[in-house]
């Protein structure tokens, strides 16, 4: 069983920053994908980033959504048990609650279905 912990949410103007922290309890959490995903009012969750502790065949261990390329990056601190999101150049179209999930495969999985832990979530406002 893993329980993750969301933080660092909070009311940023547009073209500002955040970082946002997970917090997972459990055992062998380096062998995780780590994901973030978000929610906005009225629209389904969708995939943010996702990260695994090892390089796989396509020589990345990250995958972003095309809407955060470039703005967004994703870490881990397996020492931690805590996975991060940094946010630059927010837009209001970021605006959404904020969720982190583990996967007990190392695959970068894109869809929330294959996420078997999820935290509370952590509301991010991007005002105009």
């Amino acid at each position: 069983q893993v329980q993750l912990v969301e933080s660092g949410g909070g009311l940023v103007q547009a073209g500002g920053s955040l970082r946002l922290s997970c917090a997972a309890s459990g055992r062998n959490f380096s062998s995780y994908t780590m994901g973030w995903f978000r929610q906005a009012p009225g629209k389904e969750r969708e995939f943010v980033a996702a990260i695994v502790s090892v390089i796989m065949r396509s020589g990345r261990n990250t995958d972003y959504a095309d809407s955060v390329k470039g703005r967004f990056t994703i870490s881990r601190d397996n020492a931690k048990n805590t996975v991060y999101l940094q946010m630059n150049s927010l837009k209001p179209e970021d605006t959404a609650v904020y969720y982190c999930a583990a996967d007990p495969r190392q695959r970068l999985a894109v869809s929330a279905s294959v996420y078997d832990y999820w935290g509370q979530g952590t509301q991010v406002t991007v005002s105009s």
